[in-house]
């Protein structure tokens, strides 16, 4: 699933290809992807252009302004395997392409999703920050003041505290697991018993993790892409993540999976020891 550092890419690459471009013609081929009705989806984008666009966690948000009406919003959350290119308009559609926004006569925005867990909304600027009042500090941008208060008196595993997007937005299982590692702390561990050292590092070591991740255009395992369609190029610097067996580039021990919250994680068990005080879990123990 595309994480802060995918959808960050397809920011940048948005705002590099589409910024002063008008949509000149909306066809959407499958419209379970639009949030709505996909008349007025189209009548509401259709003639507008896109002057900025932003992004919180893995929410983007591309402004549309027209000369004779309000300003829209075009709401895109990408989901599991959602993509955003753009192409030639008389170059063969791929299959899974559900939504072409034209930009002029010869490029379209286009919107592929084999799972068809993303979705693209027309929004009013108030309907645009009540979604984005729903999360948590963005991950890339959060304040250690705002990080550390955040996982205060927290119990669970720490796992899921950095993927809750309404405490923490943007963080996947990708980017959750690699932090862990690189901050030295078990994914059972609990937010609220970690020590102030150890907090302030994990701090560090989300924002070390995005930020690389972000300047290698992210991790590309089935069907990111960036608007270019390139995959991205961090799947080589991964330290745990889907690596379960092999030696642990720090230390050499096999790296171990487990489930936590029906989602795996993945972790060094000398690099990651396990504390006393753990989350409460079903299963067998790591």
């Amino acid at each position: 699933m595309p994480e802060l550092p995918e959808v960050e890419t397809v920011s940048q690459g948005l705002q590099k290809r589409t910024l002063g471009r008008r949509i000149v013609a909306v066809v959407i081929r499958h419209p379970g992807v639009i949030v709505g009705s996909p008349e007025r989806f189209a009548a509401e984008l259709e003639g507008r252009s896109i002057v900025s666009v932003r992004r919180k966690g893995k929410a983007l948000a591309l402004k549309l302004e027209a000369a004779d009406a309000p300003p829209r919003y075009l709401l895109v959350r990408l989901g599991m395997t959602g993509q955003f290119t753009v192409s030639a308009r008389d170059a063969p559609l791929e299959p899974h392409t559900h939504v072409l926004l034209a930009l002029g006569e010869r490029e379209e925005l286009r919107f592929r999703d084999v799972r068809r867990f993303g979705r693209l909304r027309s929004c009013t600027r108030g309907e645009v920050e009540a979604v984005f009042d729903r999360l948590g500090p963005d991950a890339q941008q959060v304040t250690e003041e705002q990080f550390l208060s955040a996982m205060r008196a927290r119990r669970g595993a720490i796992k899921s505290w950095l993927m809750n997007q309404q405490l923490l937005a943007g963080l996947g299982n990708i980017y959750a697991d690699e932090s862990l590692f690189v901050a030295g702390i078990h994914p059972l561990a609990q937010p609220g018993r970690v020590s102030a050292l150890k907090a302030r590092r994990l701090f560090r070591a989300v924002r070390k993790v995005l930020d690389h991740a972000v300047r290698l255009q992210g991790t590309s395992f089935r069907d990111y892409v960036d608007l270019e369609g390139r995959p991205g190029n961090y799947e080589l610097r991964l330290r745990v993540y889907q690596r379960t067996g092999k030696p642990c580039r720090r230390c050499g021990r096999p790296i171990r999976r487990m489930v936590i919250a029906g989602r795996s994680s993945h972790f060094c068990p000398a690099c990651q020891p396990r504390p006393r005080d753990v989350a409460r879990m079903r299963g067998p123990r790591p």
